[in-house]
């Protein structure tokens, strides 16, 4: 189970992460976007930290929803709320909950999957994070359901999500800027699957 530190030290994770990604992520975006991707949400995410001392006391929902309310506010662009909506929708799915079950974090990463593609009108398939997040949102709940750890559990998920968005090398894009280059897009990760592929590594990684 985590409980609301161990939620807190992996947002600060995954702030620090992408950030450390940004130029990584601006290299990937200019191969078939404007290359600003990775500056876009690693200022999202700068924001994130500098707000993270006075979110420690928090639960894990509230925390959450803070964290995405601060990335819609701070990102520009689609982005914004895009990463802002999974956020917000997994800290909505955990609520007040002082302790997460494996069975609790994939309801939220459902949360979050469903509300990406609800708000982003995204589906499988279209070189999006979705192409990421999906995949990672089921395996994690396979392996819960299957009665796997949660280091387990987010293992899957990570390797989920890493499959999820080398297969963007194989997709036209039929959303974004990156819908404009056509087949010069093959060939090219989509940044934002590759950066939800980094999130999850980096926090199973620390959960080993």
């Amino acid at each position: 189970m985590l409980a609301k530190n161990d939620v807190f030290e992996a947002v600060s994770l995954i702030a620090s992460t992408i950030i450390k990604n940004r130029d990584y992520l601006n290299d990937l975006d200019g191969a078939i976007g404007d290359a600003d991707f990775g500056t876009s949400i690693s200022g999202g995410f700068l924001a994130v930290q500098e707000l993270l001392p006075t979110l420690e006391t928090l639960e894990s929902g509230p925390l959450l929803s803070k964290v995405g309310m601060t990335l819609v506010s701070k990102v520009g662009g689609a982005s914004g709320p895009i990463f802002g909506t999974i956020f917000m929708k997994a800290g909505q799915a955990a609520g007040v909950k002082t302790e997460l079950l494996t069975a609790d974090m994939a309801e939220m990463l459902e949360a979050a999957i469903n509300g990406v593609k609800a708000r982003g009108k995204a589906e499988p398939g279209e070189k999006t994070l979705v192409d990421a997040l999906q995949p990672a949102a089921e395996a994690f709940r396979q392996a819960a359901d299957a009665g796997s750890s949660m280091a387990e559990c987010g293992a899957k998920a990570a390797a989920a999500a890493r499959t999820g968005a080398e297969l963007t090398k194989t997709m036209i894009a039929t959303k974004g800027r990156a819908h404009y280059v056509g087949e010069r897009a093959l060939g090219h990760p989509d940044a934002g699957a590759v950066s939800i592929a980094l999130l999850f590594e980096a926090v199973c990684a620390e959960k080993k």
